[in-house]
């Protein structure tokens, strides 16, 4: 898909649609040391930030740096950090407003909602 100003969500300041990179959700990493999930693509790193209280995971932030913006880096963030989410049990309250739109999109993942 070609770039052009009929495809740009002003709203986001970024492209309204996503190409798939080739990185997998797998690839998403948790680092509890600075609480948050990682994604390495195209060679800067996405983040998205988080708190824990029992079983209970806030996410707060999720930040792509602007060489990794429009390629659906964000999404796969995402999508892992969820998987991640499910996988250990927690529910999820979605304060970044990144993820609540993510959650509006996937119903899959709406069992998590705390």
């Amino acid at each position: 898909m070609t770039y052009n100003k009929t495809t740009y969500n002003k709203a986001r300041c970024r492209p309204s649609y996503h190409r798939r990179m080739a990185v997998m959700p797998d690839a998403v990493r948790d680092n509890p040391t600075l609480s948050r999930f990682e994604l390495d693509a195209n060679g800067v790193t996405a983040v998205a930030n988080y708190t824990i209280a029992g079983n209970v995971i806030t996410f707060t932030h999720t930040e792509v740096p602007p060489q990794a913006r429009g390629g659906g880096t964000a999404s796969q963030l995402i999508a892992g950090a969820l998987q991640a989410a499910r996988a250990r049990g927690l529910k999820i309250i979605p304060r970044c407003s990144f993820v609540s739109a993510y959650l509006a999109k996937h119903s899959e993942f709406q069992d998590l909602v705390a």
